[in-house]
């Protein structure tokens, strides 16, 4: 016990580590993601800005390059040189402007006539238009200050060097690549591979490589792409609290979960070992519902009800603990003790009331169960009754194995049992169902029986079940009668139908059911209780132990005509035991 306990204690902290763990290796590369997701839109909203004012900076410099080839001065005259200056100035992206010939200066806003020639330059890319793209442009023999520029004919301009501030928390890298060139480098470090090859992206879009992360945006008025690049360790440092919280929320949910699943897995096994030993000590408790005639209105059957009450105190549901029981495979024991406990109970009954009938429901494992028809036969043998007057209920679900409910039905017919289905309609019923097992009976669910005097299109239902009973030559059993009017709803079926449910009886005892018997007999005379079934005018009347009124007319729309014959018909029915 202690072992077991241990055990389910280990298993669920390693569930809740587990889970935790889990959760939090998923918090963080969720929040990886994410500041990546965040350092590419830096990026974007960085080249956005950088694209934008390059773009206005060439159609400056295209336009200013027109107005230059088309002066009215004379060439490096001292009025050109004034105008030079005068349109550099009133330029916003303009850093010079000037005369170029054989890649020397001829003259130029900035230095007017230069004193010494300047370095040649040394052309880039070539437009349609003959535009000259210069990334080492420069009006004076400096070195450093070199900027880019673009040369049309005679005349060229110089860019400025800013680059407008855009607000991101990490350091940007800018390269620009010239489509269907060379790349060419401007402002920032080269990025290059590990092999020291400069990359170069000519497609927009974001790619890593490594640790770097590049956005490229492409301009189809310049014939060139930017592109810029982030570290990602440092786009990381700087999202660490992002990354933080995404790891720590999501650990706390795996752990929350994983605490859940420990609480629901040590729950389950604890309801199953507490279920095995309420088994072992025999401490199921079998309790008895009464199965009445409709048409006498007297108790004719029972069905036995299995209880449990766990160790804490609690009552726990059949449809929970027989599915545990089924689920762990030992639902049989469970069928065993319910059978010999209601036989031990109604033995002395069921032998000197030939027409009554104790019925106990099985499950599939016991239809497949080789021990369990000797199981059957020895209970029987040790309570010295027979075989008719124990009927067996299977609901349909437990037949969905065809084959092995086939075999199994067979024996318990050849052996004198009568077959019941149980919740009749809820499942997997049909007419061929019925036919292929050989029932004796069908009950119909609580859920058909509710509906009666309701305007629900299930009730439409009911007279076609009916029918169908008849032509089959089935007997009815009705789950779940709490009414007199659902009760009514039954009493002119030209077949044998049968009532259970609280306005019969709840379950009871096996000597509280015993008492309700006694009763029975002793006020067996008519008006108390049910006399035979009289006709009058034409119609049916019924003398019920809760009304002693003639019955209405019967609501059924497809039985105002006579059923069909149902022949001989089989003995009273009665209920079983019930497992989920």
């Amino acid at each position: 016990m202690m072992r077991n306990d241990n055990q389910r204690v280990l298993v669920g902290r390693a569930a809740t580590i587990t889970m935790a763990a889990c959760g939090m290796a998923a918090g963080y590369l969720l929040g990886c993601a994410l500041a990546l997701h965040v350092a590419d839109n830096w990026l974007n909203q960085y080249l956005k800005v950088i694209a934008e004012q390059g773009d206005a900076s060439f159609k400056e410099a295209r336009a200013t390059l027109a107005v230059l080839k088309n002066s009215p001065y004379p060439s490096c005259s001292d009025a050109e040189i004034s105008n030079f200056r005068e349109l550099v100035f009133r330029s916003e992206y303009l850093k010079d402007a000037g005369r170029i010939h054989g890649g020397k200066v001829d003259c130029s806003a900035t230095v007017g006539h230069p004193l010494r020639a300047i370095e040649q330059f040394k052309p880039g890319s070539k437009l349609q238009d003959g535009t000259v793209a210069y990334s080492n442009l420069v009006p004076m023999p400096d070195e450093s200050l070199k900027r880019g520029g673009l040369q049309l004919g005679n005349v060229y301009v110089v860019f400025g060097s800013q680059i407008p501030v855009v607000p991101v928390p990490v350091p940007m890298q800018l390269t620009v690549a010239v489509k269907d060139a060379v790349g060419q480098q401007s402002g920032g470090a080269a990025d290059k591979t590990s092999r020291g090859k400069r990359l170069a992206f000519t497609t927009d879009g974001t790619v890593r490589v490594k640790d770097t992360l590049y956005a490229t945006r492409c301009s189809t008025l310049q014939n060139n792409c930017l592109t810029a690049s982030t570290s990602v360790s440092k786009a990381m440092q700087v999202e660490s609290n992002t990354v933080a919280a995404a790891t720590g929320l999501t650990g706390a949910v795996g752990a929350l979960l994983g605490m859940a699943l420990s609480f629901v897995y040590r729950r389950s096994r604890n309801m199953e070992q507490q279920l095995r030993r309420a088994i072992a000590q025999d401490n199921l408790e079998v309790v008895y519902q009464p199965i009445v005639s409709l048409a006498s209105g007297r108790i004719v059957g029972a069905e036995a009800l299995a209880r449990w009450t766990n160790e804490e105190g609690s009552t726990v549901g059949p449809d929970v603990f027989i599915k545990i029981a089924e689920q762990h495979g030992f639902v049989g024991a469970i069928t065993k003790q319910v059978v010999r406990r209601a036989l031990q109970a109604f033995a002395a009954t069921l032998r000197t009331r030939p027409g009554f009938r104790l019925s106990v429901n099985v499950a599939a494992g016991d239809l497949a169960d080789p021990g369990f028809l000797p199981m059957l036969d020895a209970s029987l043998d040790r309570a010295k009754v027979k075989p008719k007057s124990l009927v067996i209920e299977i609901t349909e679900s437990s037949t969905a194995n065809r084959e092995v409910a086939m075999e199994t039905i067979r024996a318990l017919r050849r052996r004198g049992h009568s077959i019941h289905i149980d919740d009749f309609g809820t499942g997997y019923s049909s007419l061929s169902y019925l036919l292929y097992l050989s029932v004796d009976t069908i009950k119909i669910d609580k859920a058909f029986t509710q509906v009666i005097g309701t305007e629900s299109v299930t009730v439409a239902i009911l007279p076609q079940i009916l029918a169908m009973a008849a032509s089959l030559q089935l007997e009815v059993v009705v789950e779940g009668v709490e009414t007199e009017q659902q009760a009514n709803y039954f009493c002119h079926a030209k077949l044998p139908v049968y009532g259970q449910g609280r306005l019969y009886g709840l379950p009871v005892t096996a000597e509280e059911f015993h008492c309700l018997l006694a009763r029975q007999e002793e006020t067996a005379l008519v008006p108390q209780h049910a006399a035979p079934a009289r006709h009058k005018g034409g119609m049916q009347v019924v003398h019920h132990p809760h009304r002693l009124t003639p019955l209405a007319p019967s609501p059924f729309p497809t039985l105002k005509q006579p059923l069909p014959k149902t022949g001989t018909h089989l003995q009273p029915i009665s209920a079983g035991s019930e497992l989920g």
